[in-house]
């Protein structure tokens, strides 16, 4: 696995952008953010993305693909869930690539932004993983297990857990379901933790629920070491483009979308990640 580009200093004030952002927002560059028949097409699209699977993706677009279409692409990788979104919005990059549709959702309504998805590109089934028990049932009281502490994500897993009964959900609680929704915890301990760093916490914990992204990262294999894998058939977690809102007509995002769910970016989804851990969220091969 190719390591992290370094952000560069420009890129390191977007820290402080995430942490003042308020609901009206900030200004767009005009040269990288403005709408429809503005964007200078003869500048990179720049997309920030999470490294795996999404830049590696994006990659294989700009080395196979992005030429021959006439678009000019440049990847930034970012390792967290938040500096996306707001890069996005304040026109340090153009568009990203990273997240799914709750998550977007929850992220507009509370820091004031407004990103919006442009298309679906990929599925990450979220996986249940253990170093220390073999099978669900192996799970004892006091034993602890880590969850994401977003609140899509950390829905997503409760529910995740509760379909295969390691807990039971409150009646009616669905995919928005917080710690405070458990009815029986069968004894065990929840402990949040931010996404990213989930993997990096399962030898200090019991077991642990992981985002399928930052799991392929961790060199785990979620078809053959997930105790519990979510199914990809109706899944609403399709990965997806976003750009800011008004930024869906320019050209060059046009075109990246009309690349990333192209027959080719199909077939290196279904090569590439052949055990399952990725599958295209859009039409068949051709």
């Amino acid at each position: 696995m190719r390591k992290n580009i370094k952000l560069t200093t420009a890129f390191a004030g977007i820290t402080v952008l995430a942490l003042g952002l308020t609901a009206c927002g900030t200004a767009s560059d005009p040269a990288s953010s403005s709408g429809a028949g503005k964007a200078d097409a003869s500048k990179p699209l720049v997309v920030a993305a999470s490294p795996t699977p999404h830049a590696d993706i994006l990659t294989y677009v700009k080395d196979n693909l992005a030429e021959k279409a006439g678009l000019k692409l440049k990847v930034k990788e970012f390792t967290d869930y938040v500096l996306p979104n707001t890069a996005t919005q304040s026109g340090q990059v153009d568009a990203n690539y990273f997240q799914h549709k709750p998550y977007l959702d929850d992220f507009n309504k509370k820091n004031g932004t407004n990103v919006v998805p442009v298309v679906n590109v990929h599925l990450e089934p979220l996986g249940f993983y253990s170093k220390k028990v073999k099978d669900l049932k192996d799970l004892k009281p006091g034993q602890t297990v880590a969850v994401p502490n977003d609140t899509t994500n950390e829905g997503r897993a409760l529910k995740l857990l509760a379909d295969h009964g390691v807990i039971t959900l409150k009646d009616g609680v669905g995919a928005d379901a917080k710690l405070s929704d458990i009815e029986d915890r069968k004894g065990l301990e929840f402990k949040e933790l931010e996404a990213a760093t989930v993997p990096r916490a399962l030898n200090d914990v019991d077991a642990a629920v992981i985002n399928g992204n930052y799991a392929i990262e961790a060199k785990l294999n979620p078809a053959k070491d997930a105790l519990a894998l979510e199914k990809a058939e109706g899944n609403p977690y399709a990965n997806f483009l976003a750009v800011k809102k008004g930024n869906e007509g320019d050209p060059r995002v046009k075109k990246l979308a009309e690349l990333l769910n192209s027959p080719e970016v199909k077939k290196y989804i279904e090569d590439t990640y052949s055990n399952g851990s990725v599958v295209p969220a859009f039409g068949a091969v051709k």
